[in-house]
């Protein structure tokens, strides 16, 4: 500080810089021990520990914290450049003032001091300009990186706990409400890590902003006669008690925010999930003529995401109706309680320009947190929705599964209980045993449990107990009545579940024209949606040549020929006989004709018996 209550220019590097070290340490201080509470404390803050706090953990998280370091010191940075600016303006302010009272004077000797102290001050403002653009430009970059890296890092972890234990197919037998984890993962992880960063150094800032210009203003303000009684200091009580009611206001306004936000993430992701459902089911749906249907349920679901919006419309035109009247009373708040100083020769025009600044200062990071109420409220959402999906996972994998161990090259299934979701039995007591190149048939009414037998063997139906022993990894394989097909080229829907990496391109045209898909031997780096490319009946050619490929120990397959004709069916099944006669094959088939390619029959009643006896042989 120089004598007059202005800053020394010439030392001013040296004493921000110290500032700035000094304040960013009490900052880190504040923001661990602060952030440590509200882990402890709050709902929310035990949400996002759950969620990223792995991230913040380990020796990995040296350059986490390194990067989190740099973005606080450059937001503690940004505020010294505030204060900066606002002497600097008192000084611009202050030497115009005095130049017209020179001029007006006639002092000549005055005017020119007044005249270069105006041009030291935009000299100085320059400097600061251009150090306030490289700064901004510095913090943005660095912010950005901090976002990628912690994004990347989620993603991957909010991805791999969601695929863990097939719990992104059994989230539907414990939480229903689990709806679009797509969205979840892509839409609420980018808000999380944005809007975490964005709250938490804008929480900072406002605090630091709030110290500094507190002080400022301290120096600034005189005392203030309220119905008879003299307040000392008086803006400084004035800016605090304006800011906690309208806060108060605020928060009480905007808290139904949290979940109207909550339930447009939701109904908009339905409506989203609509959509593309007849886009992936837009060949049947013109076979069904069933324009109007989707018609009438996509804007069913549209409706909804409206009128909610409109909810959240009004509720936020009070929220920000209420911010705009306090924050527009707050631009002359200081003017008019300085303004007798001005007038009266206490305070010069630099000093009334520099307390309005510091008001405005004061009052806006008071403000921080009510005019964030709006963002916390969507942050909230995908905290919500992060956290569900997590407890769903979790919950997913606590659910019972069939007990799977390993056995080489052959089957043992024991004691194997099916039940329906009701606890209705559809299998009691099932015990078998095959060995190398047995085959076995399942056969059954609809409904008699037998996808469900195999989806309890491949550990995803819960409602099953028992115990199963069979080939491990990809040694078991199971086919679906519709395949599979990744997005990708040709040569990886062919491999899958393996990796391309593990074939040769001659294996893999090999095995495309031993199942009759000859035609897509020279496409194998054609990318393309496959799904939507290949006829039914290709597709679960492209199944029996995962097999050939893979060759598997043990195979089941659940009306895997039901879109080929059944000459077709019969090469396929004699082809598979042929080429891997020990692997050991399970049908599911409502076709007589799959029969004669099995041994035994497992014949489900539906309601607990079954039976296993001898293929019979027909003439």
């Amino acid at each position: 500080m120089s004598e007059d209550g202005g800053l020394d220019w010439d030392n001013e590097v040296v004493t921000s810089l110290m500032w700035t070290f000094r304040a960013f340490a009490i900052a880190a201080v504040c923001f661990v021990l602060i952030a440590y509470v509200l882990f402890r404390t709050t709902r929310w803050g035990r949400q996002f520990w759950r969620i990223s706090g792995d991230y913040f953990k380990g020796r990995e998280s040296a350059p986490v914290y390194a990067l989190l370091a740099v973005v606080l010191f450059m937001t503690v940075f940004a505020v010294r450049m505030t204060v900066l600016f606002s002497y600097q303006g008192n000084e611009m302010y202050t030497a115009l003032q005095m130049a017209a009272q020179s001029y007006a004077q006639g002092d000549v000797g005055a005017l020119d001091a007044a005249k270069a102290a105006f041009w030291r001050s935009l000299w100085i403002f320059g400097v600061l300009a251009t150090i306030h653009v490289a700064r901004s430009l510095l913090i943005f970059y660095i912010g950005q990186a901090f976002d990628i890296r912690w994004r990347v890092w989620l993603t991957e972890h909010v991805t791999t706990d969601w695929l863990h234990g097939r719990a992104f197919y059994r989230d539907r037998f414990v939480d229903e409400t689990i709806d679009n984890p797509d969205q979840r993962i892509q839409a609420d992880i980018t808000d999380f890590v944005t809007i975490s960063r964005s709250l938490s150094m804008g929480a900072v800032g406002a605090i630091v902003s709030l110290v500094s210009f507190t002080t400022i203003l301290w120096d600034l303000s005189g005392p203030l006669t309220v119905f008879g009684t003299e307040i000392p200091r008086a803006m400084v009580f004035l800016v605090f008690g304006y800011v906690l009611l309208s806060t108060i206001v605020a928060f009480w306004i905007g808290r139904p925010l949290i979940q109207l936000n909550f339930w447009n993430e939701r109904l908009t992701a339905n409506f989203r999930y609509a959509l593309v459902r007849v886009r992936d089911s837009a060949e049947n749906v013109a076979f069904y003529r069933g324009e109007g249907v989707e018609r009438h349920g996509l804007l069913f679901r549209f409706a909804a995401v409206i009128r909610n919006y409109w909810r959240i419309v009004f509720r936020t035109l009070k929220f920000n109706g209420w911010n705009l009247v306090v924050n527009q009373i707050a631009e002359v708040f200081a003017f008019i309680i300085q303004a007798p100083r001005f007038f009266n020769g206490t305070i010069t025009l630099g000093d009334m320009t520099q307390s309005a600044t510091a008001f405005g200062q004061v009052h806006d990071s008071l403000s921080f947190f009510r005019e964030s109420y709006d963002v916390f409220a969507g942050y909230r959402a995908s905290l919500i929705r992060l956290n569900g999906l997590m407890d769903a996972n979790s919950d997913s994998r606590e659910l019972p599964a069939i007990a799977v161990s390993e056995l080489e090259g052959a089957l043992r299934v024991e004691g194997v209980q099916v039940r329906r979701p009701d606890g209705f039995s559809l299998i009691e007591d099932l015990d078998l045993s095959m060995a190398p190149g047995d085959t076995l048939v399942v056969k059954g009414r609809s409904g008699s449990g037998k996808t469900t037998l195999l989806r309890s063997l491949a550990e995803m139906w819960p409602f099953t107990e028992g115990q199963v022993r069979r080939p491990a990894g990809t040694k078991t394989l199971f086919l679906s009545q519709m395949p599979y097909l990744p997005l990708g080229d040709l040569r990886t829907a062919a491999a899958y579940p393996g990796t391309p990496d593990e074939l040769d391109d001659e294996s893999i045209r090999e095995a495309l024209r031993k199942v009759q898909l000859a035609n897509l031997v020279d496409r194998l780096d054609e990318e393309a949606d496959w799904a939507k490319i290949l006829s039914p009946g290709e597709q679960q050619r492209i199944a029996f040549a995962r097999i050939l490929l893979i060759r598997p120990e043990l195979v089941f397959l659940d009306e895997a020929t039901s879109a080929v004709d059944e000459g077709l069916e019969y090469s396929l099944y004699s082809l598979i006989r042929t080429e891997v006669p020990d692997t050991i094959l399970v049908s599911v088939s409502h076709r007589s004709t799959v029969d004669q390619h099995h041994a035994q029959q497992l014949q489900l009643a539906g309601d607990g018996p079954w039976d296993l006896s001898p293929v019979p042989v027909t003439v």
